[in-house]
C-alpha cells in the first residue's frame, strides 16, 4: 500500500515531467519563430498559405511580449519616414539665355554616383556631388527640350522646358565615348589657328564671338564627352562663314585603334545628326593631329 510521503512524491515528479514538456516544446516552437523572423527581416520568401507554424509564431507574440514595450515599437516603427520617399530622385530644367538650359538633378541618396544626362541624341557623363546633386547649363538642341537623368541601376528622372530662342543660334555638337583625343576647332570669318576668332575649348573666353563648352568627366571610366560650338544665327554688320573642324591628335591611350564620334548640327531650328569610325595611325605617329574637314557642315552667318 502507497504511503502519502510515496503520493507526493510521485506527483512531484510527474508535475516536473510535465512542465519540461511543455518548456522544451515552446522553446523549440520560440526558436523556429525566431528562425522565420530573422529570414523576413532579411528579405526571404516565406510561405503564402497558412501553416501551423505561422499560427505558433502569432501565439508565442501575443503571449511572451510585453504590452509596454510592444506599443513603444510599434509607435517607434509608425513614425520612421519610407525609405523610398527620401531617397526619390528628381530633375529640372529653366530656359536661359542664347537657347541654353539651367538643369539639376537632385538624389540625395546617390552621393558621388555616375550620372548620365541624355538630350536629343546627346549625352554626357558627369558625377553627382557628395549631397547627390548635380546642376549645370547645357545647350538646348530642341524648342521643346526634354532632359533624361539616369544613375547606375536603372533610376532615372525627366524634365521638359520649352526653349522659345532656339531658332536665333546655330550649334554644332561633337561627342564621343572614352579617350579619343576630339577637339572641335572654330575658326570665325577666316581666322587663322592661333589667332583672334579661332575658337576651341582651349582659347579663352575672348577668342572669338562663339564659344565652345566641353560637357562630361574625362575621369571617369570609359566616360561620354559632348564639346559644342555655339554662335547667333544673325550677327549686326557680321556675314560670312565659320569653318568647322574636329581634330584628333595621336595619342598613346587611341593609336592603332578605331575611334568612334558623331556630329549633331542644329541650323535654322533643325537637328541633324552624322556618325564617323576611323582607323587611329600607329603609336609611332604620337603627338600628330588627324583633321576631320567632313564631319560638320561649315556655318553660314548674315548680317541683320
Amino acid at each position: 500500500m502507497l504511503t502519502k510521503q510515496v503520493m507526493l512524491t510521485s506527483a512531484l515528479t510527474l508535475a516536473c515531467a510535465l512542465g519540461i514538456g511543455v518548456y522544451m516544446q515552446a522553446f523549440g516552437t520560440d526558436r523556429e519563430a525566431g528562425s522565420a523572423l530573422k529570414a523576413a527581416a532579411a528579405g526571404a520568401e516565406l510561405p503564402s498559405e497558412p501553416s501551423g507554424a505561422e499560427l505558433q509564431i502569432e501565439k508565442i507574440a501575443l503571449t511572451s511580449a510585453n504590452p509596454a514595450s510592444a506599443r513603444e515599437s510599434a509607435d517607434h516603427q509608425s513614425s520612421e519616414p519610407e525609405p523610398e520617399s527620401s531617397c526619390r530622385m528628381t530633375a529640372a530644367a529653366k530656359a536661359a539665355p542664347l537657347a541654353m538650359v539651367a538643369f539639376s538633378v537632385d538624389a540625395a541618396c546617390r552621393a558621388n554616383e555616375r550620372l548620365t544626362v541624355h538630350h536629343s541624341g546627346m549625352s554626357f557623363t558627369v558625377s553627382l556631388d557628395e549631397a547627390g546633386r548635380y546642376e549645370g547649363l547645357v545647350p538646348a538642341l530642341t524648342q521643346t527640350a526634354v532632359f533624361i537623368a539616369e544613375i547606375s541601376g536603372g533610376a532615372g528622372a525627366v524634365a521638359v522646358v520649352e526653349v522659345p530662342d532656339i531658332g536665333a543660334v546655330e550649334r554644332v555638337v561633337v561627342q564621343w565615348s572614352g579617350h579619343s583625343g576630339i577637339e572641335l576647332h572654330a575658326r570665325e570669318f577666316g581666322a587663322a589657328y592661333g589667332s583672334a576668332g579661332h575658337v576651341w575649348h582651349g582659347a579663352g573666353d575672348q577668342a572669338g564671338i562663339g564659344r565652345v563648352m566641353r560637357l562630361g568627366d574625362e575621369s571617369q571610366l570609359a566616360p561620354r564627352i559632348a564639346e559644342m560650338y555655339s554662335l547667333p544665327s544673325s550677327l549686326p554688320g557680321q556675314d560670312g562663314r565659320v569653318s568647322l573642324t574636329a581634330e584628333a591628335e595621336i595619342t598613346a591611350r587611341n593609336c592603332g585603334r578605331d575611334i568612334y564620334a558623331q556630329a549633331l548640327q542644329l541650323h535654322s531650328g533643325r537637328l541633324s545628326s552624322r556618325d564617323l569610325v576611323m582607323a587611329m595611325p600607329d603609336c609611332d605617329a604620337q603627338g600628330s593631329f588627324l583633321v576631320l574637314n567632313n564631319l560638320m557642315e561649315d556655318l553660314k552667318i548674315a548680317a541683320n
